[in-house]
């Protein structure tokens, strides 16, 4: 903790993930303080794969990373399991003074955080230190949006209304997104459109595989448009549908995605993603379920998670069945809702617990 008197030090861990970041720059404004950002970027092996979760550097491209060095700060906001291992690593550096408060899950060693902001897809035990979400911090940046949409009013006018804007995520354990189950979203769309009438622009994202980008692309209804993502794309319409599309379909592995369009009060319709039933998934499945706070083995669960053995299980489903409970979704193929409910905001009580960490 900061001296009395003296302006607490205050490190926002950021990765590679922009989704990521969003919801740890959204406590950061609200907070109202000087913060330093360090951005630490994982090396190529660990872009897509999980390195171990341990205080470490050693997954970090520390050549494309800031630089992590005394003085260390007296709080750490971070996200993401990349991140954290380093917010760890910095606790240990700074001899345990350094407090580390996470937005999510840690893998393990849930004791080491002062502070988990745990969103309901995580399943965290209640805890003095938890603070339990009932959506994601996540939301759109409302002046880019609102400039977005002036930007792409007159190339988007001529697309016959509603105009249904299709967010495509990508496929993430253990749910399945490949080639027939774009088919199946592309059957969806078209018997929507045919019910609606209007036009559908899809736009893809980092996630999307490039056979899903394939299939959908050759089955694209007649009058549509397909933005295809790449890091680089210089004309992305993504904000510009969220100011300017009438209405939303978003593929259920995307809880940013679906949370965004539901902080506009925008109608939203989810396509869920089919789990997939190989052995190995439906054995992780069981295991996770019967160690879950709420399980059977509860009791082991919890051993094993304070040795650091087993970290939290994540179910997406929570936040889309979260959203459709509150009127704030329907599923694909059900009609919209005439208006949506409100998502709440809970950004206030997380700034609260957060600034309590800083007290002297």
């Amino acid at each position: 903790m900061p001296a009395r008197g003296a302006a607490p030090s205050i490190w926002l861990l950021l990765g590679d993930k922009l989704g990521d970041n969003a919801q740890v720059e959204v406590i950061a404004r609200a907070l109202g303080l000087p913060v330093i950002r360090k951005t630490v970027l994982p090396k190529p092996e660990w872009v897509l794969g999980k390195p171990p979760f341990r205080p470490s550097l050693d997954h970090l491209d520390l050549e494309r990373s800031d630089p992590l060095e005394p003085p260390w700060p007296d709080l750490v906001l971070t996200i993401g399991r990349r991140p954290a291992a380093a917010a760890l690593w910095i606790r240990e550096q700074s001899g345990g003074a350094a407090r580390l408060a996470i937005v999510g899950r840690p893998k393990r060693w849930s004791d080491r955080f002062a502070l988990i902001i745990a969103p309901p897809q995580f399943a965290v035990p209640e805890a003095p230190n938890v603070l339990r979400l009932e959506l994601p911090l996540m939301r759109p940046d409302a002046a880019a949006v609102a400039a977005a949409g002036e930007r792409w009013r007159d190339r988007l006018a001529a697309m016959p209304r509603p105009l249904t804007a299709v967010l495509v995520g990508g496929e993430t354990k253990p749910y399945r997104f490949d080639a027939p189950v774009a088919g199946r979203l592309l059957e969806a769309l078209a018997a929507l459109r045919q019910r609606d009438g209007g036009s559908l622009y899809l736009t893809t994202s980092r996630r999307t595989q490039p056979a899903v980008v394939e299939a959908l692309e050759h089955g694209l209804p007649e009058g549509s448009r397909l933005f295809r993502w790449a890091p680089d794309a210089a004309d992305n319409p993504y904000l510009a549908l969220l100011a300017l599309a009438d209405r939303f379909v978003v593929t259920g592995d995307s809880i940013s995605m679906m949370v965004e369009v539901a902080r506009l009060g925008r109608p939203l319709s989810v396509f869920p993603l089919p789990v997939r039933r190989d052995p190995a998934t439906r054995v992780q499945r069981g295991l996770a379920s019967a160690l879950a706070p709420q399980g059977p083995l509860a009791g082991l669960g919890g051993a094993l998670r304070r040795r650091g053995l087993l970290g939290f299980p994540r179910d997406l489903d929570r936040v889309r069945r979260s959203l459709e409970r509150r009127g704030l979704a329907v599923p694909l193929g059900e009609p919209f809702a005439a208006s949506a409910g409100e998502a709440g905001d809970e950004l206030a009580e997380v700034v609260a617990r957060v600034r309590g960490l800083l007290a002297p």
